[in-house]
């Protein structure tokens, strides 16, 4: 480790297994203090758990996990009764599934995400604010790298920073372009690995904005974050080093849903077709 406690480039295949690798999203029920939360973690715990197993028998290599029931969002910090819950989910799913996990604090808690890694060993956290400032239906939500890097470095963590760029349900405020965005998140905001995502949830981003990103990054990786398909996969993931899946790997395709084995063995399978290919480098 540097002294700056930042790690090194990032090797997908050294963290996840797999060079390309496919994580599954694992969308929390209500937790505590959320207008949803029906009074008893048990059942979310339960069902994270069953979502975890999924991914593990469907041969997935890893997973996100957020609050996503927690609608309608705070647009920065969360409360400690959602971080202490996320924590206990993390907890018991490390327990039983040995999946690379990620957390993602929505919309915006980059530092309860770390507070998190750090008391779970999850690999990453997911930002979907990491610089820039962008109109959203929480409101305007603005990156805090400088908080989040400085937090990182306090914790004496490595945890990894995996940020999206144009991130869905989201408008920047002022214009960059792709090119410009992309060398700002790696450089100035010193992350791991770029998510490029559609316009909303379950929406493939195009391949010509996956492209355009890829070529900035020079190596970085780049994932795509929203959209994935078993009919689109290939074409996805041929301009990208890997993705996370939520929508299409839910039984029906129903974002509400279980997690369905069949799905995720399906897509694994079909992205297996690539790993006689390198993936993606500039």
């Amino acid at each position: 480790m540097s002294v700056e406690n930042r790690p090194g480039p990032l090797d997908m295949a050294a963290v996840f297994g797999h060079p390309r690798p496919l994580l599954g999203m694992i969308h929390l029920g209500a937790l505590p203090g959320s207008p949803g939360y029906g009074g008893d973690l048990a059942p979310v715990i339960a069902n994270a758990l069953a979502d975890a197993r999924a991914l593990e028998h469907g041969k997935a290599h890893g997973l996100v996990v957020e609050n996503f029931g927690d609608a309608p969002f705070t647009p920065s910090a969360v409360g400690p009764e959602t971080i202490a819950a996320m924590t206990r989910v993390l907890v018991e799913l490390a327990r039983r599934v040995k999946l690379p996990m990620g957390v993602n604090c929505l919309r915006n808690d980059a530092r309860g995400a770390l507070a998190i890694a750090a008391a779970t060993g999850a690999a990453f956290i997911r930002v979907n604010v990491h610089l820039g400032v962008m109109a959203t239906d929480q409101g305007i939500v603005e990156g805090m790298a400088h908080e989040t890097l400085r937090y990182r470095r306090a914790l004496g963590l490595t945890t990894r920073i995996f940020a999206d760029i144009l991130v869905k349900h989201a408008t920047p405020l002022y214009e960059r372009t792709l090119e410009e965005m992309t060398e700002e998140l790696l450089g100035r905001g010193r992350v791991d690995a770029l998510i490029v995502t559609g316009r909303e949830t379950g929406s493939a981003p195009k391949v010509e904005v996956l492209r355009c990103v890829r070529a900035a990054a020079h190596g970085a990786p780049v994932l795509v974050g929203s959209g994935l398909t078993a009919s689109n996969v290939k074409t996805l993931l041929a301009e990208s080093n890997g993705a996370i899946v939520g929508t299409s790997i839910k039984q029906g395709g129903v974002v509400h849903a279980p997690i369905d084995p069949g799905r995720v063995r399906e897509l694994v399978a079909r992205a297996a077709a690539l790993d006689t290919q390198p993936a993606p480098e500039e």
